[in-house]
Parts: structure tokens; C-alpha cells; sequence
């Protein structure tokens, strides 16, 4: 870990503008970056990772650590910690599939210090960006992506490029993705709302960028719509251990049934397979309108993986997306 200056922010408007004008003086070649919960940022700086010159320590910022129930739905300040937002009444009422996200997501002890926002932009757990001395186009654009014909178990079968197939981590963002949340951002400029779903970017030929946001910004809040779909939703995390471990494959269900058990709509999205948080719509195509049965889910689930493309030991997740797919609407649908 390398010398850097520290400071705690008071306001909003003040933490975006500092960090935004470090960011762009020349002379400060790492930058600087925020800090809340801390529990990737140090890891990160620890393994020598990122190395910040500047630290500007968000976790004071007022008015962020709190979750709202308002007419259209739940907000959730982006330094909410991930414990008290899984054990929230309104959260595990209204989202069921957030509690169960979270809960899944790290050990109780991590989920105690981590942030909702900073568990959105968490880094990826591919070991070749992890290794300071391996090569890896999203710690050093250029330098090409090893997994693709290398160690690559755990990597992303969908959404990746010839520069990288590195899996995003997080479970909380997949479940997000079936509310159609909403963030709201500040930065420099003032405030703006993006969807969720356009957060996290592709890595196409510049992995090392991996979200929309700009230097400066920061999330404030999470807006999540509430209503009959959320209510029915579950979160199905598939690992090679029962705790503390990265998902090989996840699914984020969301259903509306209506009489007979018909499909009014339904959200799927998975995580563990791909290079972001992905959105299922051809096998929610296939389930709405339809009445669920476990032949309708068998038939929807094996449109999965339609787009992966797998790379050697990453293969078996081809399959591995379509059994998790249809064990999680089946549990949801109460077919399990």
C-alpha cells in the first residue's frame, strides 16, 4: 500500500468536486477514489491493486444511510450497510429477492461494514486481475486476456469479448436488475438518474472501463419500484461451498401470476455467468401469457444460454444456467 492523503467529506457537492478535480490534475497519476465501507477498496490497495493518492472518505455523508418507503416504492441510500437493508421489514416484505441477495452475498461480518452503492461497484474476483504480475486488459488495456485460453472455471459465458471474459461478482446488482431499480447520481455537473440496467458497461475492446459513471460521480440512491411482480421474487445463488464464496451461477426471479397460475409477467437475471449483470428476455417472452407448469419452465429455462459462448472449463455453465434458471422459477412459482 502506497502514501496517500486522507479526507473526510461533509457534503456531497464537496466530496464529487474534490475528487473529481484530483482526477484531473495531471500530476496525480493514480488519482483518487472514494471510500465507505472499505471492504474492496482495501483489498484492492492492499494487493497493490489500486493505489489511490488521494482517499476521500464518504461514510459521514448525511441523509445516504437511510431506507425510505415513499408511494412508488422503497429508496435506498447508497451507504446503507448490505446487513441492515437485508433485514429491513419494508425490504423483505416488498423485494423479497434484495434480502435474499444480500444475505448471500460475503459473510455476515462483510455484510456488517459493506455499503449497498460500493457493493455495485465492486471489482471483478478473476485471479488474473487479482495478480499484479499477470497480464489483464482491465488492469492494463493492451496487455490481452489470459483466461480466454487459461484458468477460466469461474468466468463469464455471456457478454464477453476477445479482451475479457471476467465475471462480474455481486449478487445484489442481479437482483436489482429484475426490479428495474433506478440510481440516482451525483457529480461535478449536478444530479442525474440512470436505470440500473445501464450501470455496468460491456468490456468490448475497453474492459478497463466498466460503468457509466463519470470521475467524480457517485451513487446516491437506489430506487426500486414496488408492486404484485416484486412481491413474488427470489434470489437463487449456486456455489461450490455454502457460505462466503462467489457464485458459479445465480438467478434473480420476479413473477406475476395471475388466475390459473398464469404468467402476467416475469423477470430473470443471472449473475455468476456473466460479464454484467444480465437481463433474460427471450425466457421471459416464453413464460408470459402462459400458465406455469414445471413442462413451461423446463421449455422457458432452456433459452438460458442461447447467447453464451464458452470458453474450455467454463463450458459446463452453459447447462449449469438453464437447470439454475429453472429450479429458481420453479421455487418462485411454488412448483419446487
Amino acid at each position: 500500500m502506497v502514501n496517500f492523503a486522507y479526507a473526510q467529506a461533509a457534503s456531497v457537492s464537496v466530496a464529487t468536486a474534490s475528487l473529481a478535480r484530483h482526477r484531473s490534475d495531471g500530476a496525480h497519476e493514480q488519482g483518487g477514489d472514494f471510500l465507505a465501507g472499505g471492504t474492496d477498496m482495501v483489498q484492492l490497495m492492499s494487493e497493490h491493486l489500486r493505489n489511490p493518492d488521494r482517499i476521500i472518505d464518504i461514510s459521514a455523508l448525511p441523509g445516504l444511510d437511510r431506507i425510505e418507503q415513499r408511494t412508488d416504492g422503497l429508496r435506498l441510500g447508497a451507504l446503507v450497510r448490505m446487513s441492515d437493508a437485508a433485514a429491513h421489514p419494508a425490504v423483505r416484505a416488498e423485494c423479497p429477492v434484495l434480502s435474499e441477495a444480500l444475505l448471500a452475498s460475503a459473510s455476515a461480518q462483510v455484510r456488517n461494514l459493506a455499503t449497498l452503492g460500493g457493493n455495485l461497484l465492486q471489482r471483478t474476483r478473476c485471479g488474473y486481475f487479482r495478480d499484479p504480475g499477470a497480464p489483464c486488459e482491465k488492469r492494463e488495456p493492451g496487455t490481452g486476456c489470459p483466461a480466454i485460453l487459461g484458468q477460466n472455471r469461474f468466468h463469464a459465458v455471456l457478454g464477453g469479448s476477445e479482451h475479457c471474459i471476467a465475471t462480474y461478482a455481486g449478487d445484489f446488482a442481479n437482483a436489482l436488475l429484475v426490479l428495474d431499480a433506478t440510481l440516482r447520481i451525483a457529480g461535478p455537473s449536478g444530479e442525474r438518474t440512470i436505470p440500473l440496467a445501464d450501470l455496468h458497461r460491456l468490456p468490448g475492446n475497453t474492459p478497463a472501463v466498466e460503468t457509466q459513471l463519470a470521475p467524480g460521480e457517485l451513487i446516491l440512491f437506489i430506487d426500486v419500484p414496488t408492486g404484485p411482480v416484486i412481491r413474488r421474487s427470489h434470489y437463487l445463488k449456486v456455489r461450490d461451498r455454502a457460505s462466503f464464496e462467489w457464485s458459479i451461477a445465480s438467478a434473480a426471479v420476479a413473477l406475476d401470476l395471475g388466475e390459473y397460475g398464469t404468467v402476467r409477467d416475469a423477470r430473470i437475471a443471472v449473475g455468476g455467468v456473466a460479464t454484467k449483470p444480465w437481463r433474460l428476455p427471450q425466457v421471459e417472452t416464453a413464460l408470459r401469457g402462459k400458465r406455469l407448469t414445471l413442462a413451461l419452465v423446463q421449455e422457458a429455462a432452456a433459452h438460458a444460454a442461447d447467447d453464451a459462448v464458452p470458453h474450455g472449463r467454463n463450458a459446463y455453465k452453459v447447462e449449469l444456467i438453464r437447470r439454475t434458471v429453472a429450479r429458481a422459477l420453479a421455487e418462485t412459482g411454488g412448483l419446487a
